[in-house]
């Protein structure tokens, strides 16, 4: 048998795939007794809006935590662009400067101004001084300002955090992961009790980044409907299990998945519950 010999193998330094996020039956456990997920297989293109929908409890946010790092599977196997989400991998460390991620809380700091709380998002890119004494460049001050005005908060720019009504918060810490010049923006319920009205607004936003900069949004809804007018698949989770991933071709509801569900069904799984 004849063999092909590579030349420059060390010229390979990462492996490009569609594919950016990739979990292969994923179990994790919070206790190391009962499982939050089980047995979970997703597969994310580049690129693509993905939403994540499912009951409280249902083990939503803890695929957004097993994506960025924050936890680690009890068993099977969770590849982000390749690189294994552990903050004891360099790899990943680097990339993680790369991961937009909004928290259920936001995460914001209440006593400083709006644009103070988007400049954190450049923070990774100073140096250490320059990250201590919070020392930012003039164009990164330009590029918060430009920012703030994308997401309609220019005039905001001096305002405290804790003065800013629900939505305002929600386009500034969208803001300060947009300041991170992220690959993929992870938010957790990033719309949730807001009015149809602002969460729309919200979801737009991140729509139109999500094509301008090739972001890959991955989104935790409670709201079926709003799941499927912007993402481009949606996968339900009932009980730390994916049941259904589903999408939208036309004016049909596509499942990718044996869950053989008719739309009714599947709409009637997870209602609006603000029109409860």
């Amino acid at each position: 048998m004849k063999l092909i010999q590579m030349t420059k193998p060390s010229s390979f330094s990462t492996i490009s795939t569609a594919k950016i996020i990739q979990m292969n039956d994923v179990w994790t456990s919070y206790d190391s007794k009962n499982y939050t997920l089980k047995g979970i297989n997703l597969s994310i293109d580049r690129g693509t809006n993905y939403a994540i929908v499912g009951k409280s409890g249902s083990g939503k946010s803890t695929l957004l935590k097993l994506m960025n790092g924050m936890m680690t599977p009890s068993k099977g196997i969770v590849k982000v662009d390749y690189q294994t989400p552990d903050m004891n991998n360099k790899k990943f460390k680097i990339m993680m400067n790369k991961i937009g991620y909004i928290p259920q809380s936001l995460g914001l700091v209440k006593n400083i101004t709006v644009l103070e709380n988007v400049l954190v998002g450049a923070l990774p890119r100073l140096g250490k001084i320059q990250s201590f004494f919070k020392m930012f460049p003039e164009e990164e001050l330009e590029e918060a300002k430009k920012i703030l005005k994308l997401v309609g908060l220019s005039d905001k720019e001096e305002r405290k955090a804790y003065m800013l009504s629900g939505g305002e918060k929600r386009r500034v810490a969208i803001a300060r992961a947009f300041m991170q010049k992220p690959t993929i923006l992870l938010a957790d319920e990033i719309v949730s009790e807001l009015d149809h009205v602002t969460a729309r607004e919200i979801m737009n936003l991140i729509a139109d980044a999500q094509k301008r900069m090739n972001l890959t949004a991955i989104m935790v809804h409670h709201d079926m409907q709003l799941a499927l007018e912007y993402a481009n698949r949606v996968a339900v989770i009932k009980n730390g299990e994916k049941i259904l991933e589903i999408g939208v071709e036309g004016d049909k509801i596509v499942d990718f998945q044996t869950g053989d569900l008719s739309t009714q069904e599947i709409m009637e799984m997870y209602p609006d519950e603000s029109k409860k």
